[in-house]
């Protein structure tokens, strides 16, 4: 008889396909109330594939008697409930290393975009204002000052991008990273400070909420540009608007949201914003790819073989 597993959210085809092939699987788009959960499945279920910004709640855990296993798809494992997960000794993995280079890729768009331009200039030409004249400059971003606040492996992957525009990267996070080649700055405001451009590449979750607060935004200043591509819940979302309104911060461009998938109305009013998706790691080779990841670490459970990639924290 095959392993029953939950499917929390929006998976790729083929991994919903290996999925489906190896185990029982029963679908939700979004992680369900514990208590619309049929009593009989409750008692079957063994694994979770949840999406990173679905997660997993204490209830569904707490009605789960056999669950062995809880496999993110993706890196961030904020909205799990780790601690519920660590009460009953049920491993949680997630998908590091795979998604980085996608997302780093991202955060540099989101960079030019934001700086040269892109998006406004595809405007002015389509809407036959070039003939009126040319558009407002832009601003460079080669050899301006960088600064990453976390450098994991989305950051450092950024931080290296950055390199070869000949930036000054800079990095802040909880310790120096002894390998990594670029300057470390201790205290976030200080990183703002010194930087024309932010990048916010951390970890979400409490200890991070509204890390990216009033006085570092505005420590970053009127010529600054902030680029959010971690989690909505770093960045003080109202301070921000109140910055960027204000003329106390120049540019914004963010793939994420505290409130995510419903914007605020105020932010996205603002002609000095960017917006995207939450799409950082949306393409068909990295989905794939996670997905691959996600399944190999809920097969070695139950081989009972060391897990590619347990969440140790």
């Amino acid at each position: 008889m095959k392993i029953d597993v939950l499917s929390i959210g929006a998976f790729p085809p083929g991994m919903m396909q290996t999925l489906h092939d190896r185990f029982t699987v029963t679908e939700f788009r979004a992680c369900p109330p514990a208590q619309s959960i049929d009593p009989a499945l409750a008692e079957r279920v063994r694994a979770i594939a949840t999406e990173a910004n679905r997660g997993v709640t204490r209830e569904l855990i707490a009605i789960l008697p056999k669950l062995e296993i809880i496999a993110c798809f993706g890196v961030g494992v904020d909205a799990i409930d780790l601690a519920a997960a660590r009460e009953r000794n049920i491993p949680v993995t997630n998908t590091p290393g795979v998604m980085a280079d996608d997302v780093a890729d991202l955060a540099i768009g989101l960079m030019l975009a934001s700086s040269r331009q892109i998006i406004a200039a595809e405007r002015f030409v389509r809407d036959g204002r070039w003939a009126a004249g040319p558009i407002t400059l832009a601003r460079q971003v080669t050899g301006k000052r960088l600064g990453v606040l976390g450098l994991g492996g989305i950051g450092r992957a950024i931080a290296d991008r950055a390199a070869a525009f000949k930036m000054q990267v800079r990095y802040s996070g909880p310790r120096r990273k002894p390998d990594a080649p670029y300057e470390f700055v201790a205290d976030p405001v200080e990183l703002a400070r010194c930087s024309d451009f932010l990048m916010v590449a951390c970890k979400g979750g409490p200890e991070t909420r509204h890390l990216v607060s009033a006085p570092m935004i505005e420590a970053l200043g009127p010529a600054g540009t902030l680029i959010n591509v971690a989690r909505g819940t770093v960045v003080d979302e109202a301070a921000l608007i109140r910055a960027l309104k204000a003329g106390k911060l120049g540019f914004a461009a963010l793939d994420v949201f505290e409130n995510e998938p419903h914007v605020s109305p105020e932010l996205l009013a603002l002609p000095n914003v960017l917006v995207q998706p939450h799409h950082g790691s949306a393409t068909v080779e990295t989905r794939e790819a996670i997905g691959r990841l996600v399944i190999a670490n809920i097969v070695a459970q139950f081989e009972r073989r060391p897990l590619p990639t347990p969440v140790t924290r």
